[in-house]
């Protein structure tokens, strides 16, 4: 940290405390701009590019940097810094420093960097801290030679009640506390008024500033925005309307404090323009008390600051936890929750291959680096521990650097600009990540390259999301979303822990895994708003159930014969199956359901094949290995062709296919053949192991054909032929009108050989066949002539009445003919 060394006079610390729109931020830059340098932290992304767009036009590109996770813009001899707080470089010295929004030291999941700030972060000569009025005891048991300076609000701010989203006043914002949410009210705003400027917090600030232009310009009069815009982004909003007053805050869906709802109602009014804010849509009106808070902006002071130990002990991966859970040990501090950098570091280091590197000092610090990778994409916990991962492998690798080949492919995913809204917001959000990457110039070879890249693409995305948004909700659209606004979602829709999903206490149906299965309204109305209100309930238990899934262990999967995949015994998915048998190494899923995200969605369904594969070759370890070594080439001649009939045909052949073959292996072919588990039977060429339950009814998933009940007697054949597969699956063998276990018809050969090629009654009965059936069985596997192996010395004689036999009369050389012997006759004897 950037601690005053020693020697200086002290810094003076002022902390500038008020309501919104009291002018902290453009005191804080007007203070800044009047020493030789100076370095300001700002909670938002967004806030950053505004104030250093504003510091350009006033001092030139060449006196400002801008520092972000996902920007640098560093000008050799720059002497004022606009940086996110998390991203202020206090190595530097500068003359003045000041952290805006200080409050936020008390957000759960980045209240302990805003903390350390607080307490080390000081200018030269010059350190403020801006935010709310509520962090003056606070600030004042912290820092204990803090100068306090309050402001009052330069305009006055009063409550208009409750309003219609079709009667609200022009300049207005509504704000929402999800996409979807936003997405809806700007659907009715467009139709009913005209259009609607979107401003979110993922969006990016090229597409967000090109959004308030619309609005700043007055060609729409509406701004739809989540509660991004009560932090310091300034525009000229009039009103202020709450189209809910709950929102998700990462762990659960909670209602509105009391300084969220004035720090978001106070965006409206400026300068000296008074504003007012109420409730709209489904939002239920304000209570007296809440209302005389906001509007007098008392609220309750901030009592604890989240803390975590920065002085982190990277001598082994044991002393990294402990010193990440050292406890406070002044008053007015309090240890910070697990956040996801720790999470990710406890979950990484069970990695037997992230133990291994992670021995010395370096990669420790390295590891510790790669788990700080923010989440901008919104993953699951899994797949962003393999991003992580990842970073760090190839931090630690020969090279110590992550390649072009590392980031080409990963950049090439996301450089398009066709698809809709989402699909564009969840390239931006990827394109975020590899920003990051790219702005660490220790990480990535060519970094200034990749720099260049990431931003040229990011403005090119961002242009096109601006089109889409524009063109979304500033035409006239369909009318389907405006129903929608009238059910109260938050209030009376919910999931109950049996799956039972209730709207205005009425059962509207099921909600099974990932499935949801809908009931019937007593009325066409009813049906439909009842239907709205429900997928709107469900959504987000959904959302948060594909999360889950992609993040399960294998333990919480099954499959059933039927190719029904279960995730904690509940059907989820089905597999792909084909007639034939669909590849179970390779397997395809369809899941089940259709609401939630795409992304989230196919998610779950890498999931869920990777799961059946690694299955695979558990239950079918025998396939597995015979089909690895047709692949790589380690079997060849006649054993790698038996092995491979045998791979198409799901493990069981008939013999009589390859008798011929049989016939002709060597005795070291033979032992091959054994050393990989395949028996050779009087009638069958099998594998066994394929034989047993498990790999029974995993194979039976992959077939779409009726089930065969599993039984040791014969079963009568259909008309139609089956599938090798189905009978490989099933451990059947077809003999003419039976099916047959392929264990029994061995049995009856043993049985026969033993007896001179004849069942006996006795052993008739041990088979439960009967003489005709038995009968029956034996002359469907007699073996054709054809399908004999040539006797030794014998010459070759083609079957009869066939082309060969044909062609054999043709070319048969004539034997010689000989002339008969002429007989004499003979002489009479003489009288």
């Amino acid at each position: 940290m950037s601690d005053r060394s020693a020697g200086l006079a002290p810094s003076r610390v002022t902390a500038v405390l008020g309501p919104t729109n009291t002018g902290k931020t453009h005191l804080a830059v007007e203070r800044m701009l009047g020493h030789a340098s100076g370095m300001i932290g700002l909670p938002l992304r967004l806030l950053a590019r505004e104030i250093y767009e504003r510091i350009v036009r006033q001092r030139g590109a060449a006196a400002v940097a801008l520092i972000t996770g996902e920007e640098k813009i560093v000008p050799p001899r720059a002497h004022y810094f606009v940086c996110t707080v998390e991203a202020m470089p206090l190595e530097r010295s500068v003359e003045f420093l000041a952290i805006d929004e200080i409050q936020l030291v008390a957000d759960p999941e980045r209240g302990h960097v805003f903390t350390q700030r607080l307490l080390h972060a000081r200018g030269r000569f010059e350190t403020m801290f801006l935010g709310a009025g509520t962090m003056e005891p606070l600030i004042r048991r912290l820092v204990p030679d803090v100068e306090i300076v309050t402001r009052d609000r330069l305009s006055t701010l009063s409550y208009a009640g409750s309003k219609k989203l079709t009667r609200l006043p022009r300049r207005s914002a509504i704000v929402a506390f999800s996409t979807e949410r936003v997405y809806a009210i700007a659907e009715l705003i467009r139709r009913q008024r005209g259009g609607a400027a979107v401003v979110m917090g993922s969006l990016s600030p090229r597409t967000r500033n090109a959004q308030v232009a619309l609005y700043q310009s007055g060609e729409v009069d509406f701004l739809v925005a989540t509660d991004a815009i009560g932090m310091g982004l300034n525009m000229d909003v009039d009103h202020v309307a709450f189209a809910g007053l709950r929102k998700f805050d990462g762990r659960r869906t909670r209602w509105l404090h009391a300084h969220e709802i004035g720090q978001i109602a106070g965006r409206a009014g400026r300068h000296l323009r008074d504003g007012t804010f109420g409730v709209t849509a489904e939002a239920e009106d304000l209570d007296p008390d809440l209302v005389e808070q906001v509007v007098e902006h008392r609220f309750d002071p901030v009592e604890a600051a989240e803390w975590r130990n920065a002085r982190l002990d990277f001598d082994t991966l044991p002393d990294l936890l402990r010193s990440l859970t050292v406890t406070p040990q002044r008053s007015g501090l309090s240890l910070t929750a697990e956040a996801l950098d720790e999470t990710l570091l406890r979950r990484l280091i069970k990695d037997e291959e992230i133990a291994r590197i992670g021995r010395s000092r370096g990669a420790i610090m390295r590891l510790w680096e790669a788990c700080q990778l923010p989440d901008f994409q919104k993953t699951t916990l899994d797949e962003h521990s393999r991003l992580a991962k990842d970073v760090f492998t190839a931090l630690t690798g020969r090279r110590g650097r992550l390649t072009d080949d590392w980031m080409a492919p990963r950049f090439a995913f996301v450089d398009r600009d066709d698809g809709q809204i989402d699909q564009l917001s969840a390239r931006l959000s990827a394109v975020r990540t590899l920003s990051y990457i790219a702005n660490r110039p220790d990480w990535v070879h060519d970094a200034q390259g990749w720099r260049d890249k990431t931003r040229a693409l990011e403005d090119r995305l961002s242009d096109v999301l601006h089109e889409r948004l524009t063109a979304r909700f500033v035409d006239r659209r369909t009318t389907a979303l405006m129903r929608a606004l009238n059910v109260r979602e938050d209030t009376f829709a919910g999931v109950a822990e049996d799956g039972e999903v209730t709207v205005e206490g009425q059962v509207v149906g099921q909600l099974d895994g990932v499935r949801f299965q809908m009931e019937k309204g007593s009325s066409a109305l009813e049906a439909r708003t009842l239907r709205q209100a429900a997928v709107r309930a469900v959504t987000p238990e959904i959302n948060r159930r594909l999360g889950r899934l992609a993040a399960e262990p294998d333990a919480a999967f099954s499959v059933t014969p039927d190719g029904a995949v279960l995730w904690r015994g509940v059907l989820t998915a089905q597999i792909a199956a084909t007639p034939q048998g669909s590849d179970p190494f390779a397997p395809s899923v369809r899941l089940m359901g259709d609401l939630g995200p795409t992304p989230a969605r196919e998610r779950a369904v890498r999931r869920l094949e990777a799961w059946l594969a690694s299955e695979a070759g558990r239950a079918l370890r025998d396939l597995r290995r015979l089909r690895q070594a047709v692949e790589s080439g380690a079997l060849k001649g006649l054993p790698r062709g038996i092995a491979f009939r045998l791979m198409e045909a799901g493990g069981l052949i008939d013999r009589r296919d390859v008798e011929r073959d049989l016939a002709a292996l060597s005795q070291v072919e033979r032992r091959t053949l054994k050393s990989f588990a395949i028996r050779v039977g009087v009638h069958s060429v099998w594998l066994p192991g394929l034989q047993k339950p498990r790999a029974r009814h995993f194979a039976q998933g992959f077939v779409a054909a009726p089930l065969i009940a599993a039984t040791p007697d014969l079963i009568p054949a259909p008309v139609e032929p089956l599938a090798s597969g189905l009978l490989s699956a099933h451990g059947l063998r077809q003999a003419g009108r039976w099916l047959a276990p392929v264990e029994t018809l061995e049995k009856m050969a043993e049985l026969r050989a033993a007896n001179h090629g004849r069942l006996s009654d006795a052993a008739l009965a041990e088979l439960g066949w009967s003489a005709d059936q038995a009968r029956q069985v034996i002359a469907a596997l007699k073996v054709d002539r054809a399908r004999l192996p040539d006797k030794p010395g014998a010459a070759v004689r083609p079957v009869k009445d066939s082309p060969f036999a044909a062609l054999a009369v043709l070319t048969e050389t004539p034997e010689p003919r000989t002339r008969p012997k002429r007989r004499r006759p003979r002489r009479k004897a003489k009288a």
